[in-house]
């Protein structure tokens, strides 16, 4: 089994046109961090005639544009019946479209762009993991139409190999709407689109400070100081102690996947006979789905630690479990691949964007649901910093910080061990 990451070997590495000796000194907008954020307000900001610069630590695309699952998925990480309870049902629908118009419009640029990531609209499905959770599908299946107007199908135990070729579950929720992509490709393709509109990317260079005088930035980074109108920040999971507002109010969490060995195509089709989409019920959840080789891809927040190489072995581990548990053929198949990377949680576990009181923009806690929504409010985010007005619900500038925390996520094995019991009793 190889610890590195499945997507990257999938594309020829793309590295910045520009170097550390010829960065540029002085831009209008600095961005920190070249994955989807970043890129889609690089391309966004560049085609409005702005000089803009994108630095980035290691290479294009490293954290979790390049290691998350490929799902573009409907719906944020909060469900439909928590966002009503939260936030009333005019608001809640209002969250909701948002998701879907993110969908829309990722397909629009991918064809603006003529970016070739392997997309396509597989759909999603939510697999009870109890009996109890079906009836919870069901309820879903019916806010979902009455508020939302998005309509889904619930299928029983005895329907699901229509499906998911698993007898572990006790019915699933169909959604349409949802798709796949390569997310190495795209956000290779994304880099490429911000380049073609004039954005300049560095790799290799670290943020070390940020300083604000006279409505203007002084930025020290491992290759020098960089000067800017305005900065973005766009390091979601990654957000270090160079921007420590941000920093203290977002949580990064692993998340883990693993890929086997090459199936047979008619094996691989037994699994999911759509090629669908698919993550289970659970706080602890699995997620799952084929890659375009026929490999099954199986993920999920196996250790509710900060991604290592350690946690990594570990998580390979429950995750080789999982997989016989939920796809007991696939006992003797072999993994090929292992790795880690970070999602980022804000304290109401949704996604945030806008301007933070020390002045730098944002845009992140995307929670597992990044594709799509990091595309959107990159552009969007940069819209606003052009002085354009922008009507979004996640553009609300609030990102409520999270009690006796500075980076350190001390608390994450009791939170974890809290969704573990709420996993047993549910």
């Amino acid at each position: 089994m190889k610890e590195a990451v499945y997507w990257l070997d999938t594309v020829p590495r793309k590295e910045a046109a520009n170097g550390p000796e010829d960065v540029r000194e002085r831009v209008d907008v600095l961005v920190i961090g070249a994955g989807y954020t970043g890129l889609s307000a690089a391309r966004r900001l560049a085609k409005s005639g702005a000089t803009v610069l994108v630095v980035e630590g290691e290479h294009i695309g490293f954290g979790a544009s390049s290691r998350n699952a490929g799902q573009t998925l409907t719906g944020l990480r909060l469900d439909p019946k928590t966002l009503i309870t939260r936030y009333g049902e005019s608001q809640a629908r209002r969250l909701f479209e948002s998701s879907l118009f993110a969908l829309e419009h990722l397909e629009a640029l991918l064809a603006a762009e003529s970016i070739d990531c392997e997309y396509e609209r597989t759909g999603h499905i939510q697999a009870a993991w109890k009996a109890g959770h079906f009836e919870s599908l069901r309820k879903e299946q019916a806010i979902l139409a009455r508020v939302f107007g998005h309509p889904v199908e619930v299928l029983s135990k005895e329907q699901q190999r229509r499906e998911i070729g698993s007898d572990c579950y006790h019915g699933v929720l169909v959604d349409q709407r949802s798709g796949a992509l390569n997310p190495a490709q795209y956000v290779n393709g994304l880099a490429d689109a911000a380049r073609r509109a004039g954005a300049a990317i560095a790799t290799g260079i670290t943020v070390e400070r940020l300083k604000r005088a006279d409505d203007a930035w002084t930025v020290t980074t491992s290759s020098g100081p960089i000067h800017a109108r305005d900065v973005l920040i766009a390091t979601n999971g990654y957000t270090g102690a160079a921007t420590p507002m941000l920093q203290r109010s977002m949580v990064s969490i692993g998340s883990y996947s693993v890929v086997t060995e090459p199936l047979a195509e008619a094996d691989a089709l037994r699994l999911l006979p759509n090629r669908r989409m698919a993550y289970d019920s659970k706080q602890f959840l699995y997620y799952f789905r084929l890659t375009s080789d026929h490999r099954l891809l199986f993920g999920g927040r196996a250790s509710f630690t900060q991604a290592n190489e350690n946690t990594t072995r570990r998580a390979a581990a429950i995750l080789r479990q999982g997989i016989d548990t939920v796809f007991p053929e696939l006992a003797r198949t072999p993994l090929a691949y292992a790795w880690g990377g970070q999602v980022s949680i804000a304290r109401d576990q949704r996604p945030h964007a806008g301007r933070l009181g020390d002045g730098t923009y944002f845009a992140g806690a995307y929670a597992g649901h990044g594709i799509a929504m990091a595309t959107l409010l990159g552009d969007l985010t940069a819209r606003r910093l052009g002085g354009e007005p922008v009507d979004d619900p996640f553009m609300d500038d609030r990102l409520p910080p999270i009690p006796f925390y500075s980076g350190t996520p001390w608390f994450l094995p009791l939170l974890g061990a809290y969704y573990r019991v709420k996993d047993w009793i549910s």
